[in-house]
């Protein structure tokens, strides 16, 4: 009965403060009409707060989310499930549904009268225009009386999470370089089947089975000659993703970084499809092997809480990469680069690997004042890169990755023309 006291609304304070004024003057002038309305006035706040106090509902609630990841600046359908689990009818509920700032006001829905053992479904949208985890909860029901007296809150503990995820763009179907490095005993050689003389073999090698020997490969080289194991062919790619925070400029989702996490995310999902087996890499030290089941899923939640971090250098990321570089395909997404952290970058070429590499030009993100320097800093950087045995592919701002990816095709003149241009303008500029 104290909580329902304390959950008087102002309309049942009002009616209270009105009692005893109405008592007062009730006392003063003599009037016992006058007190029958003060006695009145304070009863129904009070029989109010007793019936709020009393209602004991049993309720039960479920909370979906669709979809559960939702791209950024993309909107995600809330729907929450209230169940009376007791005999009872409950009253006129209000439904108050905690969210993060990013994702708007906090949504208020009234819910009828639910009878015994009834559900009823209510849902509200929310839309997020920054990556991120949120947290959406817990669910607040704020309880009343039919004249709006007394209110009282009650909450669930659940807490559910909507994962905004970077926007991924289809990407044009093109013959990658380097599309054919991978793993596997097939590699680089041709099987004959024209008969068992001709069966593909190798030397013995200690712990091979003995049952895969070749004797008659044995007996016309003299060594002892195992069958060769048919391996499957997989092609392997590298996303590397620069979180060095100095390294771009803008904000919010409009930022350099957002690009790159963007195009990032958009590179991986179209490697998968393409049947490539994808790993990612970012400057913060976030390694993932997606070559598994559910692998673009893990890429994209773990870009949806990726962030620029200002103890990030090139020379972590590089020895992040080679900590398991099998070779294959490496694309890497850089901000504005030094001639020296450019030329740092050949150290990922190792393994036969082909490194094609997006140089964002930050500058035309944000121009600063010394325009001129930034755009000699940056040609120099992406000449360099290419010396370096890199492909680069320049970025400027307002370009989308689906226009620059057919550079990055197999026979592709971009490589070269963006080279001399690069190298024409640091001629220019000098």
């Amino acid at each position: 009965m104290r909580e329902a006291l304390r959950g008087l609304t102002t309309r049942g304070r009002s009616f209270l403060a009105a009692a005893v004024a109405a008592a007062v003057s009730a006392l003063i002038l003599g009037e016992s009409d006058l007190l029958r309305v003060a006695v009145l006035l304070a009863v129904l706040p009070l029989l109010a707060a007793w019936y709020v106090g009393r209602s004991r509902y049993k309720l039960a609630c479920t909370r979906s989310l669709e979809p559960g990841r939702a791209p950024v600046g993309s909107s995600a359908r809330v729907i929450l499930r209230l169940q009376n689990l007791s005999r009872l009818p409950t009253g006129t509920m209000l439904l108050e549904d905690r969210l993060p700032y990013a994702l708007g006001s906090r949504p208020r829905v009234v819910l009828e009268r639910l009878g015994a053992h009834q559900a009823s479904s209510v849902a509200y949208t929310v839309r997020a225009d920054v990556r991120g985890r949120y947290p959406i909860g817990p669910l607040m029901v704020r309880l009343t009386d039919p004249f709006g007296l007394c209110e009282l809150t009650r909450s669930f503990p659940s807490v559910d999470r909507l994962t905004v995820i970077p926007q991924v763009f289809p990407l044009p179907r093109v013959r990658l370089a380097g599309e054919y490095a991978g793993t596997g005993e097939s590699r680089a050689r041709s099987v004959a089947v024209h008969g068992e003389d001709d069966a593909a073999t190798r030397e013995y090698r200690r712990g091979d089975d003995l049952r895969r020997v070749h004797w008659r490969s044995t007996a016309r080289t003299g060594e002892l000659m195992v069958r060769r194991e048919e391996q499957p062919w997989e092609s392997r790619a590298t996303v590397v993703l620069d979180t060095r925070s100095y390294a771009h400029r803008g904000e919010g989702p409009t930022a350099s970084f957002e690009w790159a996490v963007s195009a990032a995310a958009s590179i991986a999902v179209h490697l998968r499809e393409s049947g490539y087996k994808v790993r990612m890499v970012t400057g913060s030290g976030t390694d993932i092997d997606a070559s598994e089941g559910g692998g673009e899923g893990l890429i994209l939640d773990t870009l949806a809480d990726v962030k620029a971090d200002q103890d990030s250098d090139v020379s972590v990321l590089i020895e992040h990469v080679r900590r398991r570089n099998d070779g294959g395909l490496v694309i890497g997404l850089f901000g504005a680069l030094t001639v020296a952290e450019a030329e740092m970058l050949s150290g990922l070429r190792g393994n036969g690997a082909t490194c094609i590499g997006f140089a964002i030009d930050t500058g035309t993100w944000a121009p600063a004042s010394s325009g001129t320097e930034a755009e000699r800093e940056h040609a120099a950087a992406a000449l360099a890169l290419v010396r370096a045995g890199w492909r680069s592919v320049p970025v400027s701002h307002g370009e989308t990755l689906a226009a620059l990816w057919p550079s990055v095709a197999r026979g592709s003149q971009g490589f070269a023309y963006r080279a001399a241009m690069a190298e024409t303008v640091s001629g220019v500029i000098r």
